[in-house]
């Protein structure tokens, strides 16, 4: 190890930041911490009820210095002077309003308690109406459709539409918001000190995905679509970018304030940030044609091609098809799903409604037994409904889930989707619900796949990574009968994370490509999961019920 180098990745997820100090010689991860975001596990700035997701810039500042110190302290002593580079990957799309210099405006006086001043995190769906009229605009104003290379829809997750929300509804930041800045290429500029925004190194991946951006058309949507969306845009295109840049390549090096405040040398490297599920797919061991699906509280389904075979082909619904989105050189392809572990998530919360309120409110104990009490339930509850849907028969229940709880990312974004639970009866307990919630999620992952191969895109292989398939052979063996495919799992418990820190590497220029970092660092796979094709043949009957079933919630939706 003496002779050895050392790179950091930082992976910013929905609720908490982890560093991952790699050693980039050996892929040995030497250490890694995580950092809960304080203001966010308060529930601060955000709106459940009116799909209102905000983040304080101060978690994510917090975190990087907490979790950066901590593992360098967490590591062999000196260890800091070998350290070459840092890379960052986010949750996306995170916009944020910013000032000249670059500084959201949740970090001034005025705007240190306004949701709209804060990042606006991925799963915020207040620009649904905004998302519709780009849509509607792109397939009628006469010009390029700058959807083509978004699947064809554009999202209310995504960039442009929350930007134009919170002009509309925000006087007071619509006076001051100089820019807009993404949450991966904000960090980065943090940490080499850019002083304004028009030379902040704007990502390849976040452009080309949820901002409209191609080289073919100049970059951005032109100036003259933007103003006849909306004349509050006027303007604001200039103030943006017409360069990006792929996370192979540097943003620059730390400012003395940050190598001090983390404890690292000024000439330490940060590369260009990008979404975690692009650079998780990097970290999972993603090569052409392999669907990698990091899967937890959603999903983000990533694919690469060669650009020579694919490079012009339109693949509809999806998230994006960029030039180097994922791997520099390679066409990176973006799908998934609006909500996966949430599903599981808000089932469990419904369950624990009376035992948070009868138990939590009961005589018969003391507060100290109480609590307790309600913490066991609510650790085991997940486990013990695993163990018996696994007992129950694939045909047994009768139940068909839809999976849009949290709206539809693809196929065909639409936000204004609802779940919905079929075929309940006196017998219908809750294991039976779960399992139905759990093969519904499977059935929206299958969607995707067939969308894929519907338009041309063969899949070759799936790989899977995140907490979801580190911790439930239940799910992921549900998954793998639902698609009918193998599904490897990948060794390292943080590969979004492992992901960056190969970016971080080649940026440093330790090694030529990110295709030679990710065969170094490469913590390879644990498991594979193969389908039992009985149970697949039964599943292509629940897959068309479940078909059925979202046509109908659709046309409702619509009507």
């Amino acid at each position: 190890m003496s002779q050895d180098v050392f790179v950091i990745g930082m992976d910013y997820g929905t609720d908490s930041v982890r560093s991952v100090l790699v050693n980039a010689n050996t892929g040995e991860e030497v250490s890694n911490v995580v950092f809960e975001y304080p203001r966010w596990k308060a529930g601060k700035f955000c709106d459940p009820a009116n799909n209102q997701f905000r983040q304080h810039p101060l978690d994510y500042m917090e975190g990087l210095e907490y979790t950066i110190k901590e593992a360098v302290r967490q590591a062999p002593a000196g260890i800091e002077e070998r350290i070459k580079a840092i890379a960052v990957d986010t949750t996306g799309s995170t916009p944020v309003a910013v000032d000249k210099s670059g500084t959201p405006l949740s970090l001034k006086q005025d705007f240190e308690e306004n949701p709209n001043a804060m990042f606006i995190l991925w799963k915020d769906h207040t620009a649904v109406k905004e998302a519709g009229e780009i849509n509607l605009l792109a397939r009628s104003w006469g010009g390029v459709d700058y959807t083509q290379y978004e699947g064809g829809i554009y999202s209310s997750e995504w960039f442009w539409a929350k930007i134009l929300h919170i002009l509309r509804v925000d006087e007071k930041i619509r006076r001051a918001a100089w820019s807009w800045a993404e949450h991966c290429d904000w960090i980065p500029a943090l940490l080499t000190g850019v002083q304004d925004v028009i030379f902040m190194k704007r990502g390849r991946c976040s452009a080309g995905h949820k901002a409209m951006w191609h080289e073919s058309w100049g970059g951005l949507p032109s100036e003259e679509f933007l103003i006849k969306l909306d004349p509050l845009l006027t303007g604001l295109r200039e103030r943006l970018y017409e360069k990006t840049e792929t996370s192979d390549a540097s943003a620059g090096t730390l400012t003395k304030e940050w190598a001090e405040r983390l404890g690292l040398k000024q000439d330490v490297v940060v590369s260009v940030g990008a979404f975690d599920a692009h650079m998780g797919a990097v970290g999972g061991g993603a090569k052409p044609f392999y669907l990698t699906k990091i899967v937890g509280t959603s999903t983000c389904d990533v694919l690469t091609a060669p650009m020579e075979q694919f490079g012009e082909k339109l693949v509809s619904g999806i998230c994006g098809q960029v030039n180097g989105s994922v791997i520099p050189g390679m066409l990176g392809m973006e799908a998934g799903q609006s909500a996966f572990g949430d599903i599981y998530a808000w089932f469990k919360q419904v369950l624990m409604y009376p035992v948070e309120q009868i138990i939590g409110s009961s005589a018969l104990m003391d507060a100290e037994t109480r609590d307790k009490l309600i913490a066991e339930t609510s650790e085991r509850l997940i486990p013990e409904l695993t163990e018996a849907a696994n007992r129950v028969s694939i045909d047994e229940s009768g139940i068909v889930a839809l999976d849009w709880m949290n709206g539809r990312r693809t196929p065909d974004a639409n936000q204004l989707l609802k779940g919905a639970i079929t075929g309940l009866n006196l017998g219908s307990d809750a294991p039976k619900i779960f399992r139905a919630l759990v093969e519904a999620t499977a059935f929206g992952a299958r969607k995707i796949v067939d969308r894929f191969i519907d338009e041309g895109v063969p899949i070759e292989g799936v790989i899977a990574l995140g907490g979801i398939p580190k911790k439930s052979p239940f799910v992921m063996q549900v998954l793998a009968d639902v698609l009918n495919r193998p599904i490897l799992v990948t060794r390292s418990e943080q590969a979004c994370a492992l992901g960056a820190a190969m970016f971080a590497a080649t940026a440093a220029g330790i090694y030529p490509s990110v295709e030679a970092a990710q065969d170094a660092i490469s913590s390879g796979f644990e498991h594979e999961y193969h389908p039992n094709p009985e149970n697949s043949k039964k599943y292509e009957t629940l897959y068309h019920q479940y078909s059925r079933l979202g046509a109908f919630i659709e046309k409702e939706t619509l009507s």
